[in-house]
Formats: structure tokens, C-alpha cells, sequence
């Protein structure tokens, strides 16, 4: 299922944009966005053809397709333990948009909101789409204590929400169950609305644990808005498709009257709602596989950075992404991206501010996504042009 065989190159380079197959010159090995190099589960798209074949794409309910709500409200509940409300679930057009749409709604010009340091940079640019202010907590790539004394000083009478990546994207931490309490515990106090992405829950590795924000307790759920998406897990990128879910009826009315849906302005599509009903009801059996997959590219991947010279590298909790620490090198992130694409013909993400933060200096990330195969090859040059330094 997970084999070379199965990746379609040809297609991937006249669809795969956003820095990978379609964007990146020929014969370059793109390790860039996270997105999956496999195609999806069959039983995903043969749910689209059924529902196209009846011809009707009429207008979907602005707050959802009820089987679509209903889907991921069991989603949530069996597998998140959380008493999720179906009610209380809006499909949006990406989880990107869902990060958006959370600090459009809770957020005001000058108001501050806390977020990782390094982390996607979608969550600062969200904030200060909005007018906020994005304050970054310095949690560092090699992370065995977290400094909440230092995350309490952050918190200003302007701090309004506290921005938690779960996995964190570059790092792949995987937050425990106790730092969880403790962050649910500060936002309690100075009364602030959690954000809590969990696009990447369903990537972890044992025998790391994964638990929601909204699971620990009723009084830190009551705040707690999570947003989750499909990409990372089931390969629907390109169907831009994700889910915002709120704990009690007066955030989902903020939320609605935010998200401009009752206008027809903006929405999720219903055939991306298919899908994702169809991935939830029935493809575990996909990504469990995928995960296992997973699994084994992250322990040679990460086997090929630490021996690769001035490449340093923990193993990720979650995520399929390494965050490489390249100072040994002698050059900075973007000297190494610069390297690679033109020497070894691999491009990467070069770990710098307007990507990930200042905590991102002198590392580079690396998507492995893919087959056994290409991440050989890719390693292969890789090597071959830091060994020539």
C-alpha cells in the first residue's frame, strides 16, 4: 500500500504544488511541504464518484452536512475522548482557515496572543491578519522541560489566547497530559481562550501519547476551541477541508457569525465533506498502515541526518516532518537550503523567522512523506554534497 510502486510520479509533478513535485525544477527530490507522496485511500474516492454521479451539487447546509458533523463528532468521542457535539462543529475550507477563523473571532486589534516559538508560521499570520499581536514562548527543538514560569510572564492584561500546535510542527513534541493541565490551568486563570490545533493527532509514535486540550477537564474544554484538518492524515490537501469545533453554544455562534457562512461568502464544499466522512467511517485500516509506514521512514531518516556530517537531529514524537539542526555545518539554514537544491538537487525547508520563528535558526526541515526509495536517494545526494564541504 505504502510502496514505491504506488506513488504515481507523473501526476505528483503536474499536481503536487506548494513547494513540492509540480513547483520544484525537474529532477529535484522536494522533502518540503507536508503532504503525503501516496495517493489517498480508494474508498475515499469512490465516495466522490458515487455522489458525482448523481449529478447535484447543490448548496450544502452552512453549518455542515449532518454526516459530515455527525462523522466527526464520533471521531471526537471515541478516539479523543472528548463528549463532542455535533452541533458544535463547522466544517471550513482548510485547517489553516480554521486558525484563521478562531483568531478572527476571539481577537482585536492590539490584543496579544501566545504562541510557540518555533511553530508553523500560520499562527502569526493569522494573529496579526486580525490586528493582534503574536507572542512567541521560546520552547526550544530539544525540549525536556518547559519553562512555565516564563509562559506565565507572557500573559499581559492584552493576552486574549494561547495558540497550542499538538504535535508541534517543526519539532514533532508531542505534548504529555501534565504540560497540558498546566497550560489549560493558565488560560483559567487569566481567562483566555485556548486555540488548539490537532491537525497532526493522528501521526504519533509509540510510545509517545496523544491527548486533546479539550480531554483534560470540563472547565478547561468550556475555553478550548480545536481546529483539525485532513491533509496530514488522509492526503486531502488539494480538497481543502477542516473542522473547528467549540465546547459550548455561545462560541459556535461567535464562530458562525465569524466564519461568514450564513452569507454564502465562505464555506467547505460538500464534495471535500464526502471525503471526509468516507476517511473517518471507514479508511482506518489506511492510515493505521500509513502510520506504520511512518514509523519506520522516521527511524531511517533520522539515522541518515545523524550521520550525515554537521546533521543533527532528535526523533520526533508525531509529525512526519525532522527538524534538522545544521550549525555544525558552518552555514546558516538558508545557505544549506541553497546547497542542496542546486548541488544535491533536494530542496527542503530552510528553517527560517518567516517560516517557523527565531527558534528555527540553523535548522532545516525535511518532510519523509514518502517512499523508502526516494528517501535513500535523496540522502544519497544529500551526503554526497555536505561530505564535499
Amino acid at each position: 500500500m505504502f510502496n514505491h510502486s504506488s506513488i504515481n510520479s507523473e501526476i505528483l509533478k503536474k499536481r503536487a504544488h506548494n513547494l513540492r513535485w509540480a513547483s520544484v525544477p525537474e529532477g529535484v527530490i522536494p522533502l518540503t511541504a507536508a503532504d503525503p507522496d501516496f495517493p489517498c485511500a480508494p474508498e475515499i474516492a469512490e465516495s466522490i464518484a458515487r455522489f458525482a454521479k448523481e449529478r447535484y451539487f447543490s448548496y450544502g447546509h452552512p453549518e455542515g452536512m449532518p454526516e459530515f458533523k455527525e462523522s466527526v463528532a464520533t471521531f471526537f468521542q471515541k478516539k479523543r475522548n472528548i463528549p463532542a457535539n455535533p452541533a458544535f462543529i463547522i466544517p471550513v475550507d482548510s485547517a489553516a482557515y480554521g486558525i484563521y477563523l478562531i483568531s478572527k473571532t476571539f481577537l482585536k486589534t492590539g490584543d496579544e496572543a501566545i504562541i510557540f516559538d518555533p511553530v508553523d508560521f500560520l499562527f502569526r499570520y493569522s494573529i496579526e491578519a486580525v490586528g493582534a499581536v503574536a507572542v512567541p514562548f521560546p520552547i526550544g527543538t530539544n525540549i525536556t522541560h518547559m519553562d512555565f514560569e516564563l509562559f506565565e510572564k507572557l500573559i499581559t492584561p492584552k493576552t486574549r489566547m494561547i495558540c497550542l500546535c499538538n504535535p508541534l510542527n517543526p519539532t514533532g513534541k508531542v505534548f504529555t497530559k501534565e504540560e497540558l493541565y498546566l497550560i489549560g490551568q493558565l488560560a483559567c486563570k487569566y481567562n483566555l481562550i485556548i486555540l488548539s490545533d490537532e491537525i497532526w493527532s493522528d501521526i504519533v509514535y509509540t510510545p509517545n501519547v496523544f491527548t486533546s486540550m479539550a480531554a483534560i477537564n470540563e472547565e478547561i474544554r468550556d475555553r478550548t476551541i480545536t481546529v483539525t484538518g485532513y491533509s496530514k492524515s488522509y492526503g486531502l490537501a488539494g480538497l481543502r477541508i477542516g473542522t473547528v469545533m467549540a465546547s459550548n453554544a455561545i462560541h459556535f455562534k461567535k464562530l458562525m457569525d465569524a466564519s461568514l457562512h450564513n452569507a454564502t461568502i465562505h464555506g467547505a464544499n460538500i464534495i471535500s465533506q464526502v471525503a471526509v466522512t468516507t476517511a473517518l467511517n471507514e479508511c482506518d485500516y489506511w492510515l493505521k498502515n500509513f502510520l506504520s509506514h511512518l514509523h519506520r521512514m522516521r527511524d531511517l531518516v533520522v539515522t541518515e541526518i545523524n550521520t550525515t556530517p554537521g546533521f543533527k537531529s532528535n526523533s520526533p514524537d508525531g509529525c512526519y516532518v525532522a527538524f534538522t539542526d545544521i550549525t555544525n555545518t558552518g552555514k546558516s539554514s538558508q545557505e544549506i537550503h541553497n546547497l542542496l537544491l542546486k548541488n544535491a538537487k533536494v530542496a527542503i525547508v530552510p528553517g527560517l523567522k518567516e517560516w517557523f520563528g527565531e527558534g528555527a535558526n540553523g535548522h532545516i526541515r525535511m518532510s519523509f512523506a514518502t517512499s523508502e526509495e526516494i528517501l535513500k536517494e535523496a540522502f544519497f545526494r544529500i551526503k554526497n554534497t555536505i561530505d564535499g564541504l
